[in-house]
């Protein structure tokens, strides 16, 4: 775990944290809030409230190990944790769900009023019926609510937006500095770290927030910090931050699958010395901007067709294949039958003699039914997928035998392996992304040892890039196709790179955001 209190002496702090505990009330009161989903509007896919699994209450605290009974963070303030929902990617909001969650979360925080600060733990990249900046509209209301004296920092992954509404409304604000995120925890740390030295020391609210919008619109398989130039363009982060008169730095890229005006790439810098502020935001965005043509896909990419053929003559295993285009970890709405629609029609599968294909995964409550009454073994016949997003290819009736039945997962509630010829399809209640080892194996499956491993995924995650015989990126139709020049957009800024390639100027330079108190 990285130091605590980077900024401020370890040693001043626990003076002042003794002085706190001789007297209760002097510690800073402070609440927990927010919502996370990444969601596309190029993706027929709705999310409901019920999507977001929202702890409320105490048991927010179990999502962060940094606020443990016995953790410094946790003894430094009087948390009032409220509701914080966390969906899977998905389709755009619903107005109903939005409103219900939010007013839940207000309702919750008016009971702890007044308030030091608030953490605002948040994704940046929900989609919600006619709010065209839920973040930015959310963290205004609470403004309203809690009054501009309270001091918000704000936990962010770096595929959010982050519009001028909520920068202006926010005093603290940082996000991931990697993809994948293997940084999460730590990052939210960071936000929590920040808040409650500016509380304790009474520096309160800084005194410079740069923010500066670059018109690119990237996909994050292109800018995964494992390869270059992501790599050295996050590793500048770190350092910006080590310079004196500057709180904390942060690039974000932006969430290429939703078309609003706030969907772009950020730089933002906060701190109490201008001029070092300016400097450095202005620096980090020209360093992005200046590497702009090298974003290449993280992983070697073809059509399905190509992909499959380099699959079959490998001899490594597992080789795996990413089902890009509706990837549930990014937004789409995980039911797209097209990629299954050609790989049962593949000839090298029709056989239970073939090459072990495992594939994960698609929804179809239709064929659980079936698999539950028939059970392990039999011979099962039921439609599966296509129920959301249909436009590339219809519900598919899957003909096969019950190879495993689990039920419980949080995700899929119920899961089950129904084989057809050497394909070993992974049918789910609901849908649910497939990323560590013990989705499969609990299964029975052995992701390590199949022949061809094909998931509805981007960049592979860690657990499934450690384990990789051979990978291949699949340029496959859904709703978050990373084509972005077949996406239709209609509302997001232009010029945009790359779908612009000829921006002959941009403005790089500091716009500098009201404090929220000056509002």
């Amino acid at each position: 775990m990285f130091s605590i209190f980077r900024h401020f002496p370890i040693l001043i702090f626990f003076v002042l944290l003794s002085a706190c505990e001789s007297n209760k009330s002097k510690k800073p009161k402070i609440a927990i809030a927010g919502l996370a989903i990444e969601s596309s509007t190029f993706s027929p896919a709705k999310t409901e409230a019920a999507a977001f699994l929202a702890r409320q209450g105490n048991e927010v605290f179990n999502y962060y190990p940094f606020l443990n009974e016995e953790s410094p963070q946790r003894e430094a303030a009087n948390w009032r944790p409220t509701l914080r929902g966390h969906a899977l990617p998905g389709g755009i909001v619903t107005r109903k769900a939005y409103d219900s969650l939010v007013g839940k979360t207000l309702s919750m925080l008016k009971k702890e009023l007044p308030l030091d600060g608030l953490f605002f733990d948040i994704h940046g990249a929900m989609s919600v019926e006619g709010v065209d900046d839920p973040e930015g509209d959310f963290i205004k209301k609470i403004r309203a609510l809690i009054g501009t004296k309270t001091l918000i920092s704000t936990s962010m992954d770096l595929h959010g937006n982050v519009s001028k509404l909520l920068a202006r409304h926010t005093d603290l604000i940082t996000c991931y500095r990697m993809a994948p995120h293997e940084d999460a925890i730590e990052s939210k740390q960071r936000a929590v770290d920040n808040l409650l030295e500016r509380l304790i020391s009474e520096k309160g609210k800084p005194k410079y927030k740069a923010w500066i919008p670059i018109p690119i619109l990237l996909p994050g398989e292109k800018t995964s910090t494992r390869i270059e130039p992501g790599k050295s363009l996050y590793a500048k982060v770190g350092p910006v931050t080590e310079n004196e008169g500057i709180i904390d730095a942060a690039i974000w890229i932006g969430y290429a699958w939703a078309d609003e005006p706030r969907n772009h790439a950020v730089v933002m810098v906060t701190g109490d010395d201008k001029e070092v502020v300016s400097q450095n935001a202005e620096s980090l965005a020209k360093a992005f901007w200046d590497v702009r043509n090298e974003f290449e896909f993280v992983a070697p990419t073809a059509d399905l067709k190509t992909s499959l053929s380099y699959a079959l003559k490998s001899e490594k295993k597992p080789y795996i294949i990413s089902d890009m285009g509706d990837n549930p970890t990014a937004g789409g709405a995980g039911d797209v039958t097209w990629t299954l629609r050609e790989l049962l029609n593949n000839k090298a599968f029709k056989k239970a003699s073939g090459p072990e294909l495992i594939y994960a995964s698609i929804p179809g409550p239709e064929m659980i039914k079936e698999a539950l009454e028939a059970g392990v073994g039999e011979k099962v016949s039921a439609y599966v997928g296509a129920k959301v997003d249909d436009r590339y290819s219809p519900p598919i009736l899957l003909n096969g035998v019950v190879e495993a039945i689990h039920q419980g997962d949080v995700h899929a509630e119920t899961e089950v392996v129904v084989r057809v010829g050497s394909i070993k399809v992974i049918v789910t209640k609901k849908r649910k992304p497939y990323h560590r080892e013990k989705d499969f194996t609990q299964l029975g499956l052995n992701p390590r040892e199949t022949d061809i491993l094909v998931v509805k995924i981007g960049y592979l995650v860690p657990e499934l890039y450690n384990i990789r015989g051979d990978w291949i990126m699949a340029l496959t139709p859904g709703g978050v196709d990373q084509d972005l020049e077949r996406l239709d957009y209609k509302r997001i800024k232009r010029p945009m790179f790359p779908l612009d390639k000829d921006m002959e100027s941009v403005n790089l330079k500091t716009r500098f955001i009201e404090a929220s108190d000056k509002l």
